[in-house]
């Protein structure tokens, strides 16, 4: 059986115009779910990985709007909080999903931690968006009352922005491993990991958000992944993306891939870090890395062999034939067909 990480964006759960009210977050966490069931089906023992910014920042800000009448919780308590409340929706999402599919996979959420260096740069130097997005006046008002760094964010608003470090390892990087050989459905680092620090044989949290594409990259690795999937916003990378010279890239070598990155065509705070990460991920010894959107999934990830194709396929500079079987015509006729499995039919 072959095994695949999969890293679903903040999107999977809170949606372009939605509030993110449980509600919302529940029914487009069962659409995931579908999707993934879709991927079991077709023979992939997953391991999940999310986001957590629209909610971290929202519990932040809850807990700075209520410090006047309980305490306050620290950004790495807030990331833990959220780890549990999206793990749960996300696990029961999934076992209400493979129960009606029939499949008796046991699914497990592992909060996670994940070290990083106290010297790291980002730690002066703020750059992962967190929390909703705002106008420009009420922006400027929350920098004013709260502090806050703000940075626009691909045109769709401002955001708030807190340290984003590296992760240098994952605690219970041996657990979740143990539980995937088991044939667990495992969701881990979610929002990238709380993000740790060592202090004289210590662990300590520290206030800042991990990447979790590159969180997600890191244990894809150590894991030996036979393949890393990003689910994001768009059904594949695009170069000059929103403009009227935007272009799709369906299937490329890293190398290629990453000469579009130095040109500058993948912003660092929206699909610069997916690009990194994948790129990180085969330079380490990995297969293949997809990136698609979330109602993409069964399509960009089986509709190599099976229906033709969708999403950004990238592969080692040495696999031609990779890119060659993507590339081929005869994949291109199947395109119309549909897949031999329901994807959240009912």
């Amino acid at each position: 059986m072959k095994t695949m990480l999969l890293a679903i964006g903040g999107n999977s759960l809170i949606r372009a115009g939605e509030t993110g009210t449980i509600a919302e977050q529940r029914a487009n966490a069962q659409r995931t779910a579908a999707q993934i069931v879709g991927l079991i089906r077709a023979g992939y023992r997953i391991v999940l990985t999310h986001g957590n910014g629209p909610q971290v920042g929202a519990a932040l800000l809850r807990s700075e709007r209520g410090a006047s009448q309980v305490p306050g919780h620290p950004l790495d308590v807030c990331g833990a909080s959220t780890q549990g409340e999206i793990g749960y929706l996300l696990q029961q999402s999934l076992e209400t999903e493979l129960q009606l599919a029939d499949l008796r996979v046991p699914v497990a959420t592992v909060v996670t931690q994940s070290v990083v260096s106290p010297d790291d740069p980002s730690m002066t130097h703020p750059t992962k968006p967190i929390g909703p997005f705002y106008s420009h006046a009420d922006a400027e008002e929350r920098k004013r009352l709260f502090g806050w760094e703000i940075v626009e964010d691909a045109a769709r608003g401002y955001r708030r922005v807190v340290p984003s470090p590296e992760p240098i390892d994952i605690i219970e990087l041996e657990v979740i491993r143990s539980l995937v050989d088991q044939g667990v459905l495992v969701i881990a680092c979610g929002g990238g990991g709380i993000p740790v620090v060592r202090r004289n044989g210590r662990l300590e949290g520290v206030e800042a958000v991990i990447d979790k594409d590159r969180a997600s990259a890191w244990l894809a690795s150590r894991l030996g992944v036979d393949l890393f999937v990003i689910s994001t916003d768009t059904d594949c990378v695009y170069l000059d993306y929103k403009k009227p010279t935007q272009r799709s890239l369906e299937r490329l070598a890293a190398a290629e891939l990453e000469e579009y990155a130095q040109a500058g065509h993948f912003p660092p705070g929206n699909m610069g870090p997916k690009i990194e990460s994948v790129l990180r991920f085969l330079r380490q010894g990995g297969k293949e890395a997809i990136i698609t959107s979330c109602e993409n999934l069964c399509q960009a990830v089986v509709g190599l062999s099976e229906v033709g194709s969708s999403g950004t396929h990238i592969f080692p500079d040495h696999d031609r034939a990779g890119i060659e079987r993507l590339a081929d015509p005869k994949n291109k006729d199947l395109e119309n067909k549909v897949l031999e499995f329901p994807v959240g039919g009912h």
